[in-house]
This record gives C-alpha cells, structure tokens and sequence, in this order.
C-alpha cells in the first residue's frame, strides 16, 4: 500500500488539516464523554466547561513541553523562543506551526492541571477526577494517532510483512521530491510519485514500514473500551485509582511493546541504552499504575 495523502480538507480559503481535526473531534469526543459521567455523578455542567478549558490547555501544553524536553532539548536550548512561538528565526524566518508533542508529557501536564482543578474548583479528591479523566483521554488518544497516520510521523521500522506501507512523505522531503520528479509543486510531485507509471523507479525506492500509528490507534480503542466498561458495569469507579491505575498500566504498556516497531524518535535514548526514549518514559508510568491497582480502596460516593 501507498500512502500519500493530502493534508486536510481544502475549501478553497482555508484548509483544515487532518491532523488538527483529529485533535478537535478528540476534544469534542471527550467533552461528550465526561458530560455523560457528570451527569450520572450529578456535577454541575459548568464544572465541566472549567474541564474542558483546563484540559486543552494542559494537553497542548504539556505535550509541546514534553517534546522539547524529552526530544529534542539540544536544538531548543539554542532556540528558547521556538518552545511556544509557531515559527523560527535561523536561518531565515520561517512560520512552522507547533512541530512536536509528546504524549508522556501532555500525560504529566493534565496531572498537574487536573491538580489545581480538583483543588480550586471540582473540591472533589484528585485520584477521582484523575479515574474519570481518563476514560476520555483514552478515546482521545485514538485520534491522535490517526492524525500522526495522515500527517505521515513517528512511522516503524522497514518490513516485508503484509501490514507495510509506503510511506511517500517520510520518505521523501518537498524539498527532495522536487529535485527528483523536476514538478515545481511539492503537492504534484508527491502525487505523481504514488500514482505516475513514469516515476515508478522513485516509488520503488520507498520502504515498506510498519504504520505504528495504526497499531497504537487500534489497540488504544480496547484501552478506552475496557476503561468505559469498568466504569459503567462495575464497581471500579467506587475503586479511588483503580481505573487511573488501569488506564496507566494498559496505555503505556501498549506504547511500550509498539515502540519496538518504531523508527528512532531521539531524545535521550543513545544515553540510556536498551529502551527508547518513549519505552524508558513508559516505565515509570506503568509502575504507577501497577500501585494504583493495588493500593486502590473503595470509598463511599454518596
């Protein structure tokens, strides 16, 4: 298979690029999500607005931070500036957009939100909002990935099985596809590429990869499935950490065994040996979870 898709739905003044929409239906989605919990644990609707808000603010957030961090801290250092603006100065101005977010750390941000909210404005304990939280950050967490699929990023490594794809933009850079196709218009020649008999000897120098975003996407709706079951059909909400427990064991688990698929996404992991960065990461969270499990004590909701 081929992949070469184009970036987003393009209505002529504007283009809304598939990657950004993943994140606005995975936002919708959760919003809907815990609307349905606070309901049934009659919380007030505006409660859930201030969740929203701090929410989105925290995964952006923390996600960018976590990048630039856990990635690719020896560029920024050089480039404090480019942490939160959308562009670069060197070598020539450049509007870039925000190229970057980390899960772990959009993971650690909504800890530290959900923190102060549960403090401030839920004056609920912050191991049960944490348990409810995740349930749509699990469903959120699907999205994303797909959105890493489109957008082309954080591919496997080569293989000949079945499930490989060509991935034509990893592959390739706009800068390099136009040299090699001799098409001004990086778009056109990533498409004559993928679908042009004249440059099939370019299309076969493309690699088959794992889609690692796909594994992830698939496996993370078991994540948010067995999250809302537990949640609905037992008594694991009455459980303080249980499913905040769950969520971090399973989740991270899956990220764990999929980035042994993963092409190398840097970060401290020449330091450190053994794991990648997104496996060593994984680790703490997994132990966590594991702790939560096991110390998790039923309280009363009333």
């Amino acid at each position: 298979m081929v992949w070469n898709p184009s970036e987003g739905i393009d209505l002529g003044f504007f283009m809304i690029r598939y990657y950004s929409l993943m994140f606005v239906i995975a936002f919708g989605l959760g919003w809907f999500i815990m609307k349905k919990i606070f309901e049934r644990e009659n919380e007030s609707i505006e409660k859930l607005d201030s969740l929203f808000i701090w929410t989105v603010y925290a995964t952006l957030l923390g996600a960018r931070l976590g990048h630039v961090f856990f990635y690719d801290w020896e560029y920024f250092r050089n480039h404090l500036a480019e942490i939160l603006l959308p562009f670069r100065f060197s070598p020539n101005f450049e509007f870039t957009g925000f190229q970057g977010l980390a899960s772990h750390g959009a993971a650690i941000g909504i800890i530290l939100a959900m923190y102060f909210f549960s403090k401030n404005i839920m004056k609920r304990p912050l191991l049960w909002v944490l348990d409810r939280v995740v349930i749509p950050v699990a469903s959120g967490a699907v999205f994303v990935r797909i959105g890493n699929f489109f957008n082309s990023e954080i591919v496997g490594h080569e293989t000949t099985s079945s499930f490989g794809i060509k991935f034509v933009k990893d592959f390739y850079s706009p800068r390099e596809v136009v040299n090699a196709t001799k098409i001004p218009n990086p778009k056109e020649a990533y498409n004559a590429i993928a679908t042009n008999p004249q440059f099939a000897n370019l299309l076969e120098q493309v690699p088959a990869k794992h889609p690692t975003q796909l594994y992830e996407a698939f496996s993370y709706i078991f994540v948010f499935a067995a999250l809302y079951y537990m949640y609905w059909k037992t008594d694991a909400r009455e459980k303080q950490g249980y499913l905040l427990g769950m969520f971090l064991v399973m989740l991270w688990s899956v990220r764990f065994v999929v980035e042994f698929l993963k092409e190398s996404q840097g970060g401290f992991e020449s330091d450190l040996g053994t794991f990648s960065t997104g496996q060593w990461l994984s680790i703490p969270f997994i132990i966590i979870g594991f702790l939560l499990i096991f110390k998790s004590k039923k309280i009363d909701l009333v």
